[in-house]
């Protein structure tokens, strides 16, 4: 998608509130791969992702606009913790373990792709398939009617969900489970791995129309993609669009620290340097380059600086973007200007229990206010705040709420704000002088 950089800002706007600079700084990096396509393919070779390290508390967006951005590409993004990896020669997580998770997600990615591709042709085929199955259980209805217009009124009912409830009895593929090789760790599905050299087996089990509807086009679809284009597909695009946020990055760097616990720290930066750098990793659909993938770091660097991450990664890392704490303006901003905001959330939900929500716009900035000074006087969460003022305050509403009453309207203004939320203001007034 060749969306300019204030384009993709605009974009980001809709979903995220402030954060200008770091914006900006994703904007850029992702129309110059925009850019690099356009090129031939030696100078392409030369030109390498200018890589990002965010610093800032959390909750004030980090993780949000690199996920969002790798959504309105539709490229391959995975996020990770720093700290769940070990130096080589510990027990635990390597790191090139980011690089095949970032392959998975392309894979999954372009098969979802592929799939919309062949719907309509799979969809044709498991309809035909299901009309037969129930002409077999209807034959007793058909009486004089001719074959094909009995089926033709099947197909018409079936299409309008007459038959969805209706239970039947039919084949399913069998699915391998998830094994756990290594006690105490991660399952894994040997189906997944060991994929066509395992047989194929099938069971009858007793759904319904449309459960069995789902396995069928799921089945149909699977013929219909070419598993080796999959692949191929998914490695250029893991290659070349794979974006990799690795969040925490603050909590291994520290100098000093050789003893205990953080023994391999600065061991976890030298192993993920050549990952950043560019070097080859095997998966199990190939091999796959790290070259050209654009890696994002962040952390809220309360303790430790950027300057104590080791020389050589700090490098990899050129530019560098500082994201600032929430205003009282900027939760106004996220409560009434982001698409699908909190407050419409919670507006949805009650409307199911004929709850018909309302706030003031002096209630949105109570909320706001309380928001901004509990992250003062404790931990600054971020917008995370809000969530937490949120529940308490409609904690009333949603718990009374269900039923067969009829439409009620809750208005909630300044005075309902403070009254509700007058327990946790308490606690934060007396925050203020606890040493």
């Amino acid at each position: 998608m060749d969306l300019s950089p204030k384009q993709i800002v605009n974009e980001l706007n809709k979903h995220i509130i402030g954060q200008d600079e770091a914006k900006k700084a994703v904007a850029i990096a992702l129309r110059n791969r925009y850019r690099r396509a356009q090129l031939s393919p030696e100078l392409r070779e030369e030109i390498t992702p200018k890589n990002i390290i965010m610093k800032g508390p959390t909750g004030v967006g980090k993780t949000e606009i690199a996920r969002r951005l790798a959504k309105l590409v539709k490229a391959p993004f995975i996020k990770v913790e720093a700290t769940k990896y070990t130096e080589v020669g510990y027990v635990g997580k390597d790191v090139e373990g980011m690089v095949r998770d970032l392959v998975e997600c392309a894979v999954r990615l372009v098969k979802d792709e592929k799939t919309a591709e062949v719907s309509v042709k799979a969809t044709d085929v498991a309809e035909k398939k299901m009309v037969g199955i129930l002409a077999e259980l209807k034959k007793s209805d058909r009486g004089e009617t001719p074959r094909e217009i009995f089926e033709n009124n099947l197909l018409e009912s079936l299409r309008k969900g007459t038959y969805d409830n209706l239970v039947i009895e039919t084949e399913i593929r069998d699915e391998p489970k998830n094994m756990e090789l290594i006690p105490g760790g991660a399952a894994i599905n040997l189906g997944s791995i060991f994929g066509e050299m395992l047989p194929q087996k099938k069971k009858r089990r007793k759904i319904s129309v449309k459960e069995a509807m789902k396995y069928f086009i799921a089945e149909e679809s699977e013929k219909l993609i070419d598993d080796d284009a999959v692949k191929e597909e998914a490695l250029r695009r893991a290659e070349n669009d794979g974006i990799i946020f690795i969040d925490e990055i603050d909590k291994i760097a520290g100098k000093g620290n050789t003893s205990g616990a953080d023994v391999s720290r600065e061991g976890v930066q030298r192993d993920i340097l050549p990952i950043v750098e560019g070097s080859t990793v095997m998966t199990k659909y190939g091999a796959v380059k790290t070259d050209y993938m654009l890696f994002i770091a962040a952390g809220a660097f309360h303790v430790s600086r950027v300057e104590d991450l080791i020389p050589e990664l700090q490098g990899r890392f050129p530019v560098s973007v500082e994201l600032s704490s929430l205003t009282k303006e900027d939760f106004v901003n996220i409560l009434t200007n982001t698409e699908h905001s909190l407050t419409q959330q919670y507006a949805v939900l009650l409307a199911v229990d004929n709850i018909d929500l309302k706030f003031t716009p002096d209630a949105i900035e109570a909320i706001a206010e309380i928001s901004e000074e509990i992250n003062l006087t404790s931990e600054d969460i971020g917008a995370r705040r809000l969530h937490t003022v949120m529940e308490y305050l409609l904690e009333d509403v949603s718990f009374n709420a269900g039923g067969d009453y009829p439409l009620v309207t809750v208005e909630i203004n300044r005075k309902y704000v403070e009254e509700h939320l007058s327990k946790i203001t308490k606690d934060r007034d007396l925050k203020k002088y606890v040493l």
